[in-house]
């Protein structure tokens, strides 16, 4: 038997105004969270740094079900669809690196992630596979502060690094070289938001601060990422990151993933 709705049946029922009500609460919460997304970044003012050692906090908001369960399922959900999106352009990009240099398409580098747990991080390779040699033939000139961790740690906007392809500046410049780290977000090594992934070394240079920053998981972006990126000096970074621990929500991340794509577009702190 087919059921027709009518105008006239759509009026009596009342259906039209419940639709009406929906589609206004819908409209509203948008403008809510949109606007909740837009405020000023909390952790995105410089903190001072902390006096002691950084370690287990009772009632941390890390530790809590949201954390653990939410984000991971919004992690999951995310970045299938991203890599979905993505996979043409990955192809491409892929494609480039190998017609013009020598090596592997990707670069695999380990990282310290949560809980001090060691993972290799997906990129692509945006330099060439003889780039210490490079930078060694630099070091011998006697220009000593040339060196893999200067460029890691160091802001230097202006200066360009003698290890990077050409196309590989493209893509670092627009963080397409960041995209195969999709992959360790679906597999649980990094989330879409969270510190930046460092390297054993780097972590050193958090002090008391290291504690907050093996407290949650790695990210596409993060604070520091929305905050100027290489223009923020690494004591500032550390800070951010620690802010980020300290108060994280599924509101704070949102409001990251919301100011991630004009950062990105804009290139601010690219290099």
């Amino acid at each position: 038997m087919h059921v027709w709705i009518t105008a006239e049946h759509f009026f009596k029922t009342g259906l039209l105004t419940e639709a009406i009500l929906c589609i206004c609460g819908m409209l509203a919460i948008s403008i809510w969270m949109w606007r909740a997304a837009m405020d000023p970044l909390e952790g995105s003012r410089e903190i001072a740094l902390d006096g002691g050692i950084a370690g287990y906090r009772p009632n941390s908001p890390v530790d809590s079900l949201q954390y653990a369960m939410v984000k991971r399922v919004m992690d999951i959900v995310v970045s299938a669809l991203m890599l979905a999106v993505v996979l043409i352009p990955c192809c491409m990009i892929a494609a480039i690196i190998a017609a013009t240099s020598k090596g592997s398409v990707f670069y695999r580098e380990k990282r310290v992630g949560r809980n001090g747990n060691i993972f290799r991080i997906w990129k692509f390779r945006s330099m060439y596979v003889d780039g210490d040699r490079r930078m060694q033939q630099i070091r011998d000139t006697g220009n000593e502060e040339e060196h893999h961790f200067f460029w890691r740690t160091s802001k230097h906007e202006t200066a360009v690094d003698p290890r990077i392809t050409p196309i590989g500046h493209f893509i670092r410049r627009w963080s397409l070289d960041e995209l195969p780290q999709l992959l360790n977000v679906l597999m649980g090594e990094m989330s879409l938001v969270g510190p930046r992934p460092v390297i054993a070394a780097e972590l050193e240079l958090y002090g008391n601060l290291a504690g907050y920053y093996m407290e949650v998981t790695p990210g596409l972006s993060g604070l520091w990422q929305v905050s100027g990126r290489s223009k923020v000096g690494y004591e500032q970074r550390a800070n951010l990151d620690s802010q980020y621990a300290r108060q994280w929500s599924l509101m704070l991340d949102l409001k990251i993933l919301l100011r991630t794509l004009p950062v990105v577009l804009k290139r601010v702190g690219a290099k």
